[in-house]
């Protein structure tokens, strides 16, 4: 494994110029060299020695930057860690081209097996999510304990609001919505998402929402960026179909690891009555409903998704102690 640590975009004799991706305060950005993939690995000095290392994992078209709250929350209970899925945030396309759920789980599994910090706490939201499903399924070694934002599990009738979201992974539909959306400023672009993404969009930040903006504009300067997200769209809808062993639902039921699930009455891409069934399927589970958040509650309600954390941590700590092998 190599890492250096930088700003800017890794692969830049092969990217065009953009601006430099936002570093927030305590934060660094190192870029990864893994075979047939870099990634793009931000991360917070830990307050102290010895902290247990996690490991954060975005949703699509989202970056590390989306868990930048909840690692500051974190500070003094993780050695934290966000990974840039390869062709998002800052971390290039991966060498073949693959943006399926296997290949990001497959690029996440390198970096673990290549840092020798595992096992780690796995955080993931959305697509991110089915990602850490299955790399806790396959390298239940790798995985200490498992925290689901609102995953993106198989849902046999998925939300009307869902479904432009899953259409971009149809052939042509991207670069027709490319076309079709030109004019669009990066300001309008954003409050879409935010609309779809947040439970309440005015609970964003003026400085956040324009932090948002100047990410969006740097990303949409990248070539790759709607392959990337129509690839990784077309992924989730594979996983969808896939039966079996590999199928994300029998994978679940094989995790191993202790589980946060945490959902949101008001998300509008993962319907918030999957939320028992993943409750059933995740055999050591516990669920945590917030009626009030969206898809993304973990920049929403931050402080209380550190909370259910911390009582997971403080739970399985104490397991741990009375079957006498710690944690």
């Amino acid at each position: 494994m190599s890492s250096t640590e930088s700003p800017s975009v890794s692969a830049a004799s092969v990217l065009p110029r953009v601006a430099p991706v936002r570093v927030g305060e305590g934060e660094r950005l190192r870029s990864v060299g893994l075979p047939g993939v870099t990634l793009s690995v931000r991360s917070r000095r830990p307050a102290r020695e010895g902290l247990p290392p996690a490991l954060y994992v975005h949703g699509l078209g989202g970056s590390s930057q989306n868990w930048s709250s909840l690692m500051a929350e974190l500070d003094g209970v993780l050695d934290s860690e966000a990974v840039d899925l390869p062709g998002f945030g800052d971390s290039p396309p991966p060498d073949d081209g693959d943006y399926s759920v296997t290949g990001h789980a497959r690029a996440v599994i390198r970096y673990l097996d290549a840092a020798g910090r595992g096992p780690v706490h796995l955080f993931g939201n959305s697509l991110g999510g089915a990602v850490t499903t299955r790399v806790a399924a396959v390298r239940p070694d790798l995985v200490r304990t498992l925290t689901l934002v609102s995953p993106a599990l198989p849902e046999l009738r998925i939300q009307r609001t869902a479904a432009p979201t899953a259409l971009l992974g149809v052939p042509g539909v991207a670069a027709l919505f490319t076309r079709l959306t030109k004019e669009w400023t990066a300001e309008q672009r954003v409050r879409g998402v935010m609309a779809l993404c947040y439970g309440d969009p005015s609970r964003v930040s003026p400085e956040a929402f324009q932090h948002a903006v100047e990410e969006l504009e740097r990303r949409l300067q990248l070539p790759y960026f709607w392959d990337a997200m129509a690839r990784s769209a077309r992924g989730i809808v594979n996983a969808y179909t896939l039966g079996g062993q590999h199928g994300l639902w029998r994978q679940a039921e094989r995790v191993l690891a202790p589980t946060l699930l945490i959902y949101g009455g008001r998300d509008q891409l993962v319907g918030f009555r999957m939320a028992r069934r993943a409750a059933r399927a995740f055999r050591d589970s516990r669920l945590l409903s917030l009626p009030d958040a969206g898809h993304v509650a973990m920049m929403e309600y931050p402080e209380v998704v550190a909370t259910a954390f911390r009582e997971l941590l403080t739970e399985t700590e104490d397991a741990g102690a009375d079957s006498g092998t710690g944690s």
